[in-house]
């Protein structure tokens, strides 16, 4: 059985139920990584270019690598992990999904009540009134962007360097304290504040369900780790609890 009776049942009852997604549920999409090996472009590694130093000493050279990305990410699709979160945002009393993706995929699956600690690609902030609004154009007609006060434009991004959020934080951890229910999909929670998240719902008495492809460091603490993808694991849950 994929889910336990328990988890299943939990699942069932739930009232409030949090997920939280990292790069694993992009990756099925064909979202690349930017990181790490083989994410170097134009003998840049992503950590030299995604910092505010980065972005004040050559904001031209930071944009044309998120135009760069923007170019590659704008024909991708939501995967049937992507449709099943959003589904079940309109299946719970209370939801929330938490991710630290800032591709834009789960909005493009309909997912609305949503906490993005990271950014979004497809959003810009103006530098002098800190407007933040959306931008969807590929590829850019002028780099760097401006707003129409005049002044520069950035994107909408938490880089290397910078803190979280202070009310997404907030709410993520409100949301991990409050739930009956988390599942994690495709995260490695390795990185903090995200990581903590599971492991705060699990000492406030959630059922968390791990969905990776491969073990994690939290693996052996949640109620249930399911090894596989994302698009298979969250359609036959869903499948499940319709029974």
């Amino acid at each position: 059985m994929l889910l336990t009776i328990t988890g299943k049942d939990a699942l069932i009852s739930a009232k409030n139920v949090v997920v939280l997604t990292g790069a694993g549920i992009s990756a099925e999409s064909g979202v690349p990584t930017f990181r790490g090996e083989g994410g170097l472009w134009r003998n840049f590694r992503a950590e030299e270019l995604a910092t505010p130093e980065a972005f004040e000493a050559n904001p031209k050279l930071v944009w044309e690598w998120y135009d760069w990305r923007r170019q590659l990410l704008k024909p991708l699709k939501p995967n049937k992990g992507h449709e099943v979160i959003a589904r079940f945002e309109k299946r719970f009393p209370e939801f929330l999904l938490i991710t630290q993706n800032v591709d834009g995929l789960h909005e493009k699956a309909g997912s609305k009540k949503m906490v993005e600690l990271h950014g979004n690609i497809w959003k810009v902030k103006c530098l002098k009134e800190g407007k933040v609004t959306d931008n969807f154009e590929v590829p850019l007609s002028r780099i760097p962007p401006s707003c129409e006060c005049g002044a520069m434009l950035r994107p909408h991004i938490v880089w290397f360097g910078e803190s979280l959020p202070y009310d997404a934080i907030q709410q993520a951890y409100r949301a991990a304290n409050e739930c009956d229910v988390m599942l994690v999909v495709g995260t490695s929670t390795v990185v903090q504040p995200a990581a903590s998240l599971p492991i705060i719902a699990k000492e406030n008495g959630a059922h968390v369900i791990e969905v990776n492809t491969e073990e994690t460091p939290i693996s052996s603490i949640v109620n249930e780790s399911l090894i596989g993808k994302a698009g298979d694991i969250l359609p036959e849950i869903e499948r499940l609890i319709d029974l």
